[in-house]
């Protein structure tokens, strides 16, 4: 990465990020690993390290060298030490004396946030294992655990009440086990705040958050057949010869790697079948065996042919309208997973034991699905794909793209940025890649700022129709340009690809025009930025009647429209917003409800 930069090589597709990193004890150690792990997750990850034990110093000085940096999040990583929790509190208030370092802490959080305009990444603090009553010491409020469990609960609390970030350590440190990550020789020699051993896999977990933060998140779980979710072969055996269900260790060991499969759809992961098999013996277990918990309709596409699996997994990427490294395969055959690497290495491949029983801990260790939030689109995202087939359905009954449009009976709605919608908006924000006019990403603290900024113009859209709610669909993004005549320039319009030719583009400009009108703005600019995903938005204005009015090498180019000469055009949904008209206003067909408007 080094030898890269230096040579100022073009590293996408991996998303850029500058990370500072505030760390209470020795932190030289983590860099290059930091660097390689964030690597792995779709990072290219620059970080601003400040001196040794700066924390205080570097949070509260305007001036300092992680302040100064802007960073897009700044790491604190401090633990139980630092934060003098390093003892049992059995002579004083132990929740006083948590909560005093605590305020420490969210005065630090505030402080960065006020003088970088970045986000922080809070720690959880890992318990050492060393008990002063034995078992006793979840009963002692005062233990060492009983106050590290007390900073803990309050830490996640501190991140959202600020929108700070949470990296869990203490879970990793459980994972790994505490006698291995704490290493006292290492700690009074160097002051390390956990074993070098463990520098590599604390890496990853940071690589993951910040590939999380930037929208990398996997969205898709791709399953092969046999001997991946049930044991032995369909077309062989048959479906009573399967292993399947309770009672049997083999059987047990694919209920698992199921029951994880549907675990994984709950919290919004789409499921795909990807198997080289008979599709009517491939679909039988599903339906007549008594043991599968997945059923056929779990599985947003069931693609169960002779085709290689490289071709299958494009065509259902492109049946999901979603990219290849958003895909995960999990697969029990090495050969298949290593031609799957070879021919598609954005598809990410974890590697499997021969034991089925590991299968559903190797797909949950990799990291594929970490996510920093969990909003109600989120939760109804499978159910909002099975409302498309209806979709689809209807449009293949209807004559024209105008009575399909008008047939679904939609409604759009309009409102400003606000702390109901700040996760999804800050979520749609870092993962939308094609129809997205600037990919320009923004942290929840950035989110925060435009929300609380009178001067910035900010919409987050909402779709529904008669088969269900698609949530939040769109954002765009208006600033003030100076110069006569009052401008906006739209800094960022982002849309779901699946609300694609349902004419919300045109809805929004209409919301956007009438609103810039309202408050006196006479001229809307936008600019597109070409990246290597978003060249089906390259005549977005253009197409939306917008004027050329520059163009760059590289592809970029710069449209305007003059709002005085913008007419409504027709409509096919009914709008409703929650916008504050400016009190000198007194048109009221800028609310309306009716069709076209």
């Amino acid at each position: 990465m080094k030898r890269c930069r230096a040579e100022k090589r073009d590293l996408a597709p991996l998303a850029p990020f500058k990370l500072g990193m505030l760390a209470g004890a020795t932190s030289d150690l983590l860099v290059d690993d930091l660097v390689a792990a964030a690597c792995r997750h779709g990072i290219a990850l620059e970080i601003v390290p400040a001196p040794y034990d700066q924390v205080v110093q570097q949070a509260l000085d305007p001036a300092s060298l992680v302040n100064t940096a802007r960073p897009d999040a700044i790491l604190v990583a401090v633990d139980h030490r630092w934060l003098r929790l390093d003892g049992p509190v059995l002579d004083r208030d132990a929740a006083q004396v948590v909560a005093v370092q605590m305020a420490q802490l969210a005065e630090i959080v505030r402080a960065l946030q006020n003088h970088s305009g970045a986000s922080a990444i809070l720690q959880t603090l890992p318990i050492p294992s060393m008990p002063l009553f034995g078992s006793f010491d979840r009963r002692v409020r005062g233990s060492l655990r009983g106050i590290i469990d007390d900073a803990n609960r309050a830490l996640g609390s501190l991140a959202e009440n600020t929108g700070s970030y949470l990296l869990d350590v203490a879970a990793l440190a459980e994972q790994i086990g505490t006698d291995r990550w704490f290493d006292p020789v290492q700690w009074a020699a160097y002051k390390l705040p956990f074993s070098a051993d463990c520098v590599p896999i604390y890496a990853d977990h940071v690589g993951r958050l910040l590939a999380a933060i930037r929208g990398k998140t996997r969205k898709c779980l791709v399953l092969d057949l046999d001997n991946t979710i049930w044991g032995g072969v369909v077309g062989d055996d048959g479906v009573a010869g399967l292993f399947i269900g309770q009672g049997d260790a083999r059987g047990e060991a694919f209920t698992a790697v199921q029951r994880s499969a549907l675990e994984l759809r709950e919290r919004g992961i789409m499921l795909a079948v990807c198997s080289k098999n008979d599709e009517t013996a491939a679909r039988a277990p599903f339906r007549e065996h008594p043991e599968m918990l997945l059923k056929e309709e779990h599985f947003a596409v069931f693609q169960a042919n002779w085709i290689d699996k490289p071709s299958n997994l494009e065509a259902i990427a492109r049946t999901l309208n979603i990219g290849l490294d958003s895909v995960v395969l999990l697969d029990d055959n090495p050969a298949e997973r290593a031609q799957v690497r070879a021919a598609l290495p954005e598809v990410a491949v974890p590697e499997l034991p021969e034991d089925a029983s590991w299968y559903a801990w190797y797909l949950r260790a990799a990291g594929y699905f970490e996510a920093i939030a969990f909003s109600a689109e989120d939760r109804g995202r499978v159910a909002s794909y099975a409302a498309d087939a209806q979709r689809s359905a209807v449009m293949a009954k209807a004559r024209d793209l105008g009575e399909y449009l008008t047939s679904l009976e939609m409604k759009i709605s309009f409102a400003p940025f606000d702390v109901q919608g700040r996760q999804r908006i800050t979520q749609l924000i870092n993962k939308t890649n094609q129809f997205n006019l600037t990919t320009r990403r923004y942290t929840e603290r950035e989110v925060i700022e435009m929300e609380n900024n009178p001067l910035t113009f900010t919409l987050q859209v909402r779709l529904a129709d008669k088969f269900g709610d698609l949530g939040m669909i769109a954002i765009l993004i208006c600033r003030p340009l100076c110069g006569d005549p009052p401008s906006w320039e739209i800094d960022t319009w982002l849309m779901s690809c699946r609300v694609l030719g349902r004419k919300v583009e045109q809805a929004m400009l209409d919301k956007v025009a009438r609103e810039a009108a309202v408050r006196g703005v006479r001229r809307l600019v936008g600019r597109y930025i070409p990246t290597a995903k978003n060249a089906i938005v390259a005549e977005h204005y253009g197409n939306l009647g917008f004027r050329r009015a520059s163009a760059k090498d590289g592809g970029q180019t710069l449209w305007e429209m003059d709002v005085d000469t913008y007419s409504t055009p027709p409509l096919p949904m009914t709008s409703e917003d929650r916008f504050i008209q400016p009190a000198s206003d007194n048109r009221s067909d800028l609310t309306t409800s009716d069709p076209g408007n």
